[in-house]
């Protein structure tokens, strides 16, 4: 029997899964999907929130700023993309004059570090590409951008060198209470565990209710993005919020930790949390809304469209909580913006919970809480050439737009966590994140998957379980 199952590995639960994986238990983390960071946390602002937004008092308010202390410290011991750039809320007139003082009040409230109020002036020497029509900023200076796949895969990676397990292409199909505890029924087999982890994401209600009476409901809201160029990356220089509504955040503007610009989202209600295709209506709307914060921006420079969903719940906070139903049973739902940034702050509280519930926690002699990549294209001439010497597989490009080797991808495939996906490779190593979005390196990744995992060509998939991308030869033999 397993102390503790995780449902779940998005940022949430991969969060968890790290800071379980100090202490002497043994864990299992079941996430439906292929690889991890599948659902929203691939999909979503990629921001590192100050904290001035939530209201006192509440669960968000404290674990955001706490969260994106953490953060910052976690990204730099687990070698993951973070820049410390700030953020500015916009001011057009004096409503939202009286919205930025509400925030700055909540963010010394909340002990956010370095908040203040700038006048219209102060705001366009800093960002000189903003409509000359704003006259007045809130300035969050410990506001940051962050890859987030990034940090969940670190994490999950070092959970498993740690000693947790993780099961992947494992949908949660039954829980059933036993006497020790719960037995979890997925197709990739049944495991038994005294306590479980919910981090189910925007099905966190479905699998609470698999064994307890219904406590809350998850709403799912889409969220409508563009990605663009990185010719567009230095339009701004802080992430550019317009002032909050009752909807949420707003449409932002923000560089990105690769160097392209992404603008958005919008906010729709949608039945289907699995539902992220984009239109043209709402990317219409992103992009009409978003010109009032900068006009300049070139939108044809655009190289995608996504969509995120959001686990938003009928609840006003936060869940963080044991099941009112099913004893030892922790739900962390309705993880909400700013869930990415508290994430790390939302596991030390579930730790907290767990051990409270009666779970016995060792902490381990030895654990290994660092991470390092190589980076080609980040390194000197001289550690090029070292690395090429060394392997030359470091020596062969095969994504040009992001100067991507071969030997990256190499040491992506024999991570602690396997990627056997397309986009798998593509969150590790930054692989067709470029201009072309892989229609130049796309087959070469292929054939590199086939051959390091021995997977066939056509057996490889894109993302999600059936995702093929090839079904077999267009000829056989002969003109």
């Amino acid at each position: 029997m397993y102390d503790v199952a995780i449902i779940g590995c998005g940022i949430v639960g991969a969060a968890a899964a790290y800071e379980l994986s100090r202490y002497r238990l043994k864990t299992v983390v079941l996430e439906k999907d292929a690889d991890i960071a599948c659902g929203t946390t691939k999909a979503n602002s990629a921001i590192i929130h100050a904290g001035y937004d939530p209201e006192p008092g509440t669960a968000m308010a404290e674990l955001d700023v706490l969260g994106a202390k953490l953060t910052k410290e976690i990204a730099e011991k687990l070698d993951v993309h973070y820049k410390q750039i700030g953020s500015l809320v916009l001011a057009f007139d004096d409503e939202d004059m009286q919205v930025i003082k509400k925030l700055y009040e909540n963010g010394v409230a909340n002990g956010v570090q370095g908040v203040e109020i700038l006048d219209g002036k102060q705001v366009l020497e800093m960002e000189p590409n903003l409509n000359s029509e704003v006259i007045g900023a809130l300035h969050a200076p410990t506001a940051a951008i962050i890859n987030p796949w990034e940090m969940c895969i670190a994490m999950a990676e070092t959970a498993k060198v740690n000693g947790t397990e993780f099961r992947l292409n494992s949908p949660v199909e039954a829980i059933e209470k036993i006497e020790n505890g719960y037995r979890i029924t997925t197709p990739t087999g049944v495991i038994e565990a005294a306590y479980v982890v919910n981090a189910a994401g925007v099905y966190s209600d479905v699998v609470h209710n698999l064994v307890g009476e219904p406590e809350f409901k998850i709403l799912p809201s889409k969220g409508q993005y563009y990605l663009l160029d990185k010719s567009e990356g230095e339009v701004v220089n802080h992430i550019i919020f317009q002032c909050p509504s009752k909807v949420g955040k707003g449409v932002l503007i923000a560089p990105t930790v690769h160097g392209n610009l992404i603008v958005g989202p919008d906010a729709s209600d949608v039945e289907d949390a699995s539902d992220v295709s984009t239109t043209q209506d709402r990317m219409d709307f992103v992009r009409e809304v978003s010109s009032k914060s900068v006009p300049k921006i070139n939108f044809r420079a655009s190289i995608r469209n996504f969509a995120g969903i959001r686990a938003i719940s009928d609840q006003p906070d936060f869940i963080i909580a044991e099941s009112k139903t099913a004893k030892n049973f922790i739900n962390l739902a309705g993880i909400k913006s700013p869930g990415l940034t508290s994430a790390p702050a939302i596991a030390l509280r579930c730790v907290e919970i767990l051990e409270g519930c009666g779970l016995a926690l060792e902490k381990k002699e030895s654990f290994t809480d660092e991470r390092h990549v190589v980076r080609f294209k980040e390194l000197s001439m001289e550690e090029k050439a070292e690395i090429i010497k060394k392997d030359p597989r470091y020596g062969r490009i095969i994504c040009r737009c992001e100067t991507i080797t071969e030997g990256e991808i190499v040491a992506a495939l024999h991570s602690p966590i396997t990627p056997v996906t397309v986009d798998g490779i593509k969150k590790r190593c930054n692989a067709g994140m470029g201009r072309c979005q892989g229609g130049f390196c796309g087959p070469r990744v292929q054939e590199i998957i086939s051959r390091e995992l021995n997977i066939k060509m056509e057996d490889i998939e894109l993302n999600t379980k059936g995702s093929y991308i090839l079904t077999g030869e267009t000829k056989e033999g002969g003109c």
